[in-house]
């Protein structure tokens, strides 16, 4: 009898934890936890997200970058999304008419981006 109960007690206790874990994955990312106060923020937040321009440098070769950003709970920036747009050596001697050029081709693509999803200027 006591076997039983044991059994039927883990057996619960499993369902639970999968019922709980289910219902983690379920909730959106970054949403976990969240008052609605604080859902609503973040939503309007991913909103309100811009296409701007950034640059880097990996491993000597400069890239010119999309980057989809918001402001994040903390008040910091927040990058939802990066793309590569264009890349070249870091060596390159005509590397500062490619970058600038790279960077204004950029800069009027996240104009573009920006229009598409209805955001103005």
């Amino acid at each position: 009898m006591g076997a039983v109960l044991a059994a039927l007690v883990l057996i619960a206790v499993v369902v639970l934890l999968v019922r709980w874990a289910w219902t983690l994955q379920q909730q959106p990312p970054g949403a976990a936890g969240l008052p609605a106060r604080d859902r609503a923020r973040r939503a309007r937040a991913l909103e309100a997200a811009r296409w701007t321009t950034a640059h880097d440098e990996v491993e000597g070769t400069t890239r010119v970058l999309l980057r989809r950003s918001c402001v994040g709970p903390d008040g910091l920036p927040e990058v939802l999304e990066e793309r590569v747009f264009e890349t070249f050596p870091a060596k390159d001697p005509l590397w500062e008419a490619r970058f600038t050029e790279a960077m204004s081709n950029a800069r009027f693509r996240c104009r573009y981006l920006n229009a598409e999803e209805g955001h103005p200027g």
